[in-house]
């Protein structure tokens, strides 16, 4: 009679252990919706266009110029950015909230809670790139960090000269998802993603005629760029900024590999038809007798045709043997602002 007791005292355990185990029977369709409820896996597969700059209507396809090599001294391919050592996914919840994932830059798996999603990817392995205005998918933007040179005072060609002084943007590849819905599941979804370069590069180069010997140290400023890019669509914003940067001395003059997100308002269905854009490239040496010159150039039809990197060439330029040999101790009196570039951490508005 006592064992008869035991079992009918736990009968009701037995009974609710039973349904648990039925209501289970099929592991995969079965979800605990607390506050714990596990989220959609999901594997980020990444691969990376890596271009340095694109062709267009009207421009050169330097890609497949016949005498690259000879021409610039190195192979074109040499100048193809590389993979970078993290990737970003900003997830953009259907609540208004948002979360960053950071993972390898070839992808890997992440967990996201069920429901529609907007997606951003980038590299978050950037220095000088600020990211701005990431609340929300659609305002989401790169820029730059500021930097000045007191010396420069802007290009003579350009119609005014009030825009930023700017720090080349670091590279940076980014891609989008305006609406992506992620389901429970046993099985892992994937998402491939083809990450697009949103920041190019200009091969400058300054040709010298005459007096090149004289010539120390060089710098240059590209003015007229595009001041940020919206990480959602590739476009860059109207307003433009002057991207400082420093050169090297060749046999031939001076040279720079200038890094910008491009044109401004760019792409847009008015290009090619637009008036009115001016682009200008400033060069300012030190000489080894220690004067400075300064020289502007107006390359507005060279950069209307590559508005997403490519090469700029000005030639002819000279310095005079008077300015060479003459004013020589090493050091000029009259001349001041060579100094180290001042880089200010502070997003561009």
């Amino acid at each position: 009679m006592r064992k008869i007791h035991i079992i009918t005292e736990y009968v009701p355990l037995f009974a609710g252990m039973l349904m648990l185990l039925s209501s289970c029977e099929h592991k995969d369709l079965c979800f605990d919706h607390g506050p714990h409820a596990p989220k959609s896996e999901v594997r980020i597969e990444a691969e990376y266009e890596k271009e340095w700059q694109y062709t267009y209507e009207g421009s050169t396809d330097w890609k497949n110029y016949p005498t690259w090599q000879e021409s610039f001294g190195m192979e074109y391919d040499a100048l193809r950015p590389g993979i970078p050592d993290g990737l970003r996914m900003q997830v953009y919840n259907a609540d208004g909230s948002d979360e960053i994932v950071n993972i390898a830059p070839e992808g890997e798996v992440v967990y996201m809670r069920p429901g529609e999603h907007s997606l951003l990817f980038y590299n978050n392995d950037t220095e000088y790139i600020v990211f701005d205005e990431m609340q929300s998918f659609a305002s989401a933007m790169a820029t730059t960090r500021t930097r000045t040179r007191s010396s420069y005072l802007g290009n003579s060609y350009m119609d005014t000269n009030d825009e930023n002084t700017v720090n080349q943007p670091d590279m940076l590849y980014g891609s989008d998802m305006e609406s992506y819905v992620a389901e429970r599941s046993t099985e892992t979804d994937v998402i491939p993603v083809t990450m697009h370069p949103l920041v190019f590069t200009y091969l400058v180069r300054y040709e010298f005629s005459h007096g090149l010997e004289y010539v120390s140290l060089a710098r240059g400023a590209l003015a007229g760029m595009a001041q940020a890019v919206w990480l959602n669509s590739g476009r860059t914003s109207d307003e433009a900024a002057t991207v400082l940067y420093d050169c090297t001395v060749e046999d031939f003059g001076t040279q720079a590999l200038v890094r910008s997100f491009g044109i401004p308002d760019f792409p847009n269905e008015h290009y090619g038809t637009r008036a009115g854009r001016k682009y200008g490239l400033n060069l300012e040496v030190r000489l080894k007798n220690g004067k400075i010159k300064s020289f502007d150039f107006d390359v507005s039809d060279q950069i209307a045709k590559q508005p997403q990197g490519g090469v700029i060439v000005v030639k002819g330029i000279e310095i005079s043997d008077e300015d060479g040999k003459h004013g020589g101790s090493g050091f000029d009196v009259n001349v001041d602002g060579w100094g180290e570039f001042e880089d200010v951490d502070m997003p561009l508005k």
